[in-house]
């Protein structure tokens, strides 16, 4: 059976699925592949590419993903030990070069009485039922996980037995879920050290980590220093409710405290760190916050003068990683109209893009088009542009003018022509302000067309670089009004222009291409519909 290598800690990417969970965060098929591609960059062990059950577009990612995903990068796809749920995740990665089965059950009492409403026994029973389903369905080769679902909650002699037989029934790792993030991290040490001693000899030994009390960073790294040898973690830390363990946190803590974790090493490609960080934050629209370990905009910002005056003379004093180690570059790149595309090239790939062919010639050309309408193009313009071209969907509706008229204590008016599959459509409306008008100017227009309209839940909006012709980039998020209800199919969209009106509606027909690709596809077209009632671990 698979196993890690000595010395080596496996990180095991969870973004794509754990992170989607958290309220909002969720991604068409084409941005959940955009995430993978870059966690391929990234060089994490494993992708756990979603939850393959939860929908058709789940499913279709899951298998994009497996198909795509190589250089020894293993994809896992997530199930319930429940009939259906292995069968259709053993469907969506069986063209993976290196499939990962991960199977789990409750086994807290608290879950077992009031969600499950079976006993022990019975999930004993079917935890060794689909661990040795998947050992017999995917082969020797094979990763199959095991993941007791609350776990730190759960008896810990019974635990272990669970332990126990799901390793003799074919699990080649199993997981400890710290699933409310309940634990601290003596005693979670203790619980991953006990596994480590009963099965460590047969099993990779896993922790999942979350963060209800700021702990799942402490967890995880306790979990290490005794014998776990996977990590499950997240980009930015996304994820249900407070969120998981991050990535960045996790890795850079071991590289840089050697000495604490002797002899141990991940593969990650720390320096792709930032651009992985600013990519998911960007597709999710959940901004990360200014003081952030590692991947926050003041993570290596210094301000206060005897700092300045200590990093000016030597880094270490207040720099325990160097800026260039998570994939900051320091530096500042001009583009102007006579910039050529071998150096804009360079540029991104030191910026963490690997950017060619078509690709390469539609930036460029967004590059010298920017280059027209503001005085520079900088870093961050750049890199708002390669994040806007990853978040492209299929559009059959499609704006083709607009107008307004605003004045000072007065109403605006707004006039848009929209074209939908084809046929084109126009409505004026008067709102609050230029954006309002427009946005309900495409309500009217769109309303008779599809029987329905978005309707904005967030609006957010800022200024991708400083100065005054900086680009202003709009986050919305929107629902259809003809669904209602905490299960209705929230969608974000993003815009980017020089122009905050152009930015605004560009992001509104984003999300409105989401919705009516969804609805013309049963909820999916790469959407993922809400989850089982089930929580995960």
């Amino acid at each position: 059976m698979p196993g890690v290598p000595a010395g080596h800690v496996r990180i095991f990417d969870t973004t794509l699925r754990d992170g989607e969970q958290a309220p909002g965060a969720g991604l068409t098929a084409a941005e959940k592949l955009e995430v993978a591609r870059q966690l391929v960059r990234l060089k994490v062990d494993v992708i756990e590419a979603g939850f393959p059950a939860a929908s058709e577009g789940d499913f279709e990612a899951v298998r994009r993903i497996a198909l795509e995903t190589r250089g020894g990068i293993g994809v896992a796809a997530l199930a319930r030990c429940r009939d259906g749920d292995p069968q259709r995740a053993i469907e969506a990665i069986k063209g993976a070069e290196r499939p990962h089965l991960h199977v789990f059950i409750a086994t807290s009492d608290i879950h077992l009485k009031h969600k499950l409403r079976i006993d022990r026994t019975t999930a004993l029973k079917e935890a060794v039922k689909w661990a040795a389903y998947g050992r017999k369905m995917l082969g020797a080769d094979a990763e199959i996980e095991f993941s007791a679902e609350d776990a730190s909650r759960t008896d810990i002699d019974y635990l272990m037995q669970v332990y126990e037989a799901v390793v003799e029934a074919g699990a080649s790792t199993i997981n400890i879920p710290d699933t409310v993030g309940y634990a601290i991290p003596s005693e979670f040490g203790a619980l991953v050290r006990r596994a480590v001693d009963l099965v460590g000899r047969d099993a990779t030994v896993s922790v999942h980590c979350h963060n209800d009390l700021g702990l799942a960073t402490a967890n995880t790294l306790a979990a290490v220093q005794n014998g776990a040898r996977q990590v499950e973690v997240t980009i930015n830390g996304l994820g249900e409710r407070a969120g998981n363990a991050s990535l960045e946190e996790v890795v850079m803590a071991l590289r840089t405290r050697p000495t604490q974790f002797p002899d141990l090493v991940s593969r990650v490609q720390t320096e792709q760190i930032t651009a992985a960080s600013r990519l998911v934050s960007y597709l999710t629209g959940f901004a990360v916050q200014p003081n952030k370990a590692i991947v926050g905009a003041n993570a290596f910002a210094h301000e206060s003068g005897i700092h300045q005056d200590g990093v000016i003379k030597n880094p270490l004093t207040y720099e325990i990683m160097t800026p260039q180690s998570v994939g900051l570059t320091g530096s500042q790149l001009t583009i102007g109209k006579l910039s050529g595309r071998r150096g804009l090239q360079q540029k991104m790939r030191d910026l963490g893009h690997e950017v060619t062919g078509t690709a390469l010639d539609d930036l460029y050309t967004a590059a010298i088009a920017l280059a027209d309408a503001k005085k520079e193009v900088t870093d961050a313009d750049l890199l708002a542009l390669i994040e806007q071209r990853a978040a492209e969907v299929p559009s059959s509706v499609v704006l083709s003018g607009w107008n307004v008229t605003s004045s000072h204590e007065g109403k605006a008016a707004g006039s848009v022509s929209i074209s939908v599959e084809g046929i084109t459509r126009s409505a004026d409306a008067t709102g609050n302000g230029p954006v309002d008008a427009l946005f309900r100017a495409v309500d009217d227009t769109l309303q008779p067309a599809l029987g329905w309209h978005p309707v904005l839940t967030e609006y957010e909006i800022k200024a991708v670089s400083a100065g005054e012709d900086a680009q202003g980039q709009v986050l919305v998020r929107c629902r259809r009004s003809s669904d209602e209800g905490p299960g209705a199919l929230v969608v974000s969209g993003h815009g980017l222009h020089t122009n905050i009106i152009e930015a605004s509606l560009g992001a509104y027909l984003v999300a409105v291409n989401k919705l009516h690709g969804a609805e013309i596809n049963g909820v999916s077209a790469g959407f993922v519909s809400p989850r089982a009632a089930e929580d995960l671990p």
